[in-house]
């Protein structure tokens, strides 16, 4: 009985087999760096909108940007406590008009009088409860959200003020001296503990990260800011950036996921070595093609040590990987990062020349997967493995599936349970475990894992 289950189980399984891999983003960041010097979330008035940024004067406008619904940032400075704010004034266009909204409810007789103000509080609460929401949070790696301005058709967002501009000024536009070596060490690390902050707070998303959402402040310290955490607007749906730079999935989608946030840091990495935006891709057939010093910024030429430099070439490999949940998640960066000159243990060549002979068994593993000769997948899969250079859950979903194929179903059970370990809340490891308990006769334990499985898959769908 066992065994028929299990031919049955393994064609039926195959169908639920995806080739993404979710990883687990469990922060908890304790409070770190956590810095109330602000007072807590203000909605401010127009007027003293208008007093703090002198009637919206043009001499205040710091920065412009989007071409159909321009969005305005002006330097202000708050009278009540001479404190310098970033005021961002949204387009019109750009959130939900209550008034037009209330016409066309009265002209369609959907409702009557009393729900017109209804509807109207709900319209105008959303900007606010959105705005309040990352208001409530304070930490020294973000340029903190204040406060905001919901009246009449003014939307309009206040948030500390950046004196030293943003990292692609930095960067990409330097004068006098490129950015040092250890700064851009610094705003990797500082950039990952925002983001590894606000996920710990259940603000995940983040949108459109570019160089351009990294500010420096009055210590010179990077900070990311929050206009991008806001997703309430026009603004906050899109990428702006050059379609060359956007997460493969939010092309297919049109979503921003945690896993898309890990791919635009990748793209930031690539800025900070290079000195320039080098398309993702570009950048991958330089490593693939061992031309990694290409990418690596010539007027730091001497300044970093191969150490640092495998390093971060890692980390950019791993964030922008193709499939959204072979990417790291915030904390595991913070943690890279952090330990940047302890951990590298290869040099920069030695390093590259082992990740591309580890990719290398992967892409013949995929291969000989698609192909069905499962005992070459299984031999190249194990190269990969075995070289520790990287971890894919995904490599070891194939290779478990391998496995059953060639009637090993206690080798498949230990790898899908590897799987699970890497990607506790993606369905598929939990069909292949019940696979593999099928092959070895324990049909209860299998169904509970098939169970548990469809009930993981039915409430992802929802979300």
């Amino acid at each position: 009985m066992g065994a028929r289950c299990s031919k049955f189980s393994i064609c039926w399984f195959q169908s639920h087999l995806k080739a993404t891999v979710l990883e687990s983003s469990d922060l908890d960041n304790g409070g770190k760096g956590e810095k109330q010097t602000w007072p807590s979330f203000t909605e401010f008035s127009l007027e003293q909108m208008k007093a703090a940024t002198n009637g919206f004067s043009s001499d205040n406008i710091v920065s412009e940007h989007g071409e159909k619904a321009p969005n305005v940032v002006y330097k202000g400075k708050l009278l009540k406590n001479d404190h310098w704010v970033a005021v961002k004034r949204f387009n019109k266009f750009a959130w939900p008009d209550p008034r037009q909204f209330l016409v066309c409810l009265i002209q369609s007789h959907l409702l009557i009088f009393i729900l017109f103000s209804n509807c109207l509080f709900k319209i105008l609460s959303e900007v606010y409860e959105e705005a309040r929401a990352v208001g409530s949070l304070r930490s020294e790696r973000l340029a903190n959200l204040i406060g905001c301005c919901c009246e009449g058709e003014e939307r309009l967002l206040v948030a500390e003020f950046m004196s030293h501009e943003t990292l692609a000024k930095h960067l990409f536009h330097w004068e006098n001296q490129p950015m040092k070596w250890a700064m851009r060490l610094r705003v990797a690390l500082y950039l990952a503990q925002a983001l590894e902050y606000c996920s710990s707070k259940g603000r995940a998303l983040y949108h459109d990260l570019n160089a351009y959402r990294i500010l420096f402040d009055n210590d010179g310290n990077p900070r990311l800011s929050c206009f991008g955490l806001m997703k309430n607007s026009r603004d906050g749906k899109s990428y702006s950036t050059n379609l060359a730079f956007t997460p493969p999935e939010y092309l297919r989608t049109g979503r921003v996921t945690a896993e898309s946030v890990v791919y635009s840091f990748g793209t930031l990495l690539l800025d900070l070595m290079s000195g320039k935006h080098i398309p993702p891709s570009h950048a991958l057939d330089l490593i693939r093609g061992k031309n990694f010093l290409m990418l690596m910024d010539s007027a730091l030429e001497g300044h970093f040590s191969n150490d640092d430099g495998a390093e971060l070439v890692r980390l950019a490999s791993r964030c922008l990987q193709y499939e959204a949940r072979e990417r790291p998640n915030a904390k595991s960066l913070v943690v890279s990062l952090m330990s940047l000159q302890k951990e590298a243990e290869l040099s920069f060549q030695m390093w590259t020349s082992q990740m591309q002979d580890t990719l290398n068994s992967k892409k013949h593993g995929d291969t000989a997967f698609r192909a069905k000769d499962f005992t070459s997948a299984i031999n190249h899969y194990t190269q990969f493995i075995d070289g520790g250079t990287m971890v894919s859950p995904t490599v070891y979903a194939r290779r478990c599936l391998s496995y059953l194929m060639n009637d090993k179903p206690q080798e498949a059970l230990g790898d899908a349970v590897q799987a699970q370990a890497v990607s506790p809340e993606w369905p598929t490891v939990f069909y292949l475990q019940a696979a593999c308990l099928f092959s070895l006769g324990m049909e209860s334990d299998a169904q509970e894992n098939l169970k548990d499985g469809t009930n993981l898959e039915a409430k992802k769908s929802k979300n």
